[in-house]
């Protein structure tokens, strides 16, 4: 596997596996990427979520924001998952505008998933009905692991 993680840049080079960039909930959200990237490892992973981000730092958020917009377009794969969350605190609105642009790109090759106790799981299921009506919106992390594998292998 060859693990990105923000704000360390990678070019693409001969013989490198498929890449996936791992969109979806940073903060006020359980640490969901860990394990997504271990499920992916033969692939190149790029990983928004830093094990160490000043929030507070506008200088880190502009960074932060140019990687991942950059990376997002690098890779092969976006995958998509909305973790259960408090409504209170997030519904991920980062993550929910990333998705728009993608579905709004119909070449962009997607793969998405929500926890049915995301916040907003009907709005993201009733939105990619509309906007991109050939992708399953996955129940699980584990099916949308699986789903992310079979398209980046197949």
């Amino acid at each position: 596997m060859r693990y990105v993680e923000a704000p360390t840049a990678h070019r693409p080079a001969a013989g490198d596996p498929p890449s996936v960039f791992l969109a979806g909930g940073i903060t006020h959200c359980p640490p969901w990427q860990s394990r997504a990237a271990a499920a992916l490892a033969e692939f190149v992973v790029f990983n928004p979520r830093r094990a160490d981000f000043d929030v507070s730092d506008p200088a880190q958020t502009d960074i932060q924001i140019a990687w991942e917009y950059e990376h997002l377009v690098r890779a092969d794969l976006t995958l998509f998952w909305f973790p259960a969350c408090e409504a209170s605190l997030t519904v991920q609105p980062i993550t929910l505008y990333e998705l728009g642009a993608a579905a709004a790109a119909p070449a962009r090759r997607l793969v998405v998933g929500t926890d049915p106790g995301y916040p907003r799981c009907a709005d993201v299921h009733t939105q990619l009905r509309l906007a991109r009506p050939d992708l399953t919106v996955h129940p699980t992390l584990s099916a949308t692991l699986a789903a992310a594998r079979a398209a980046l292998t197949g």
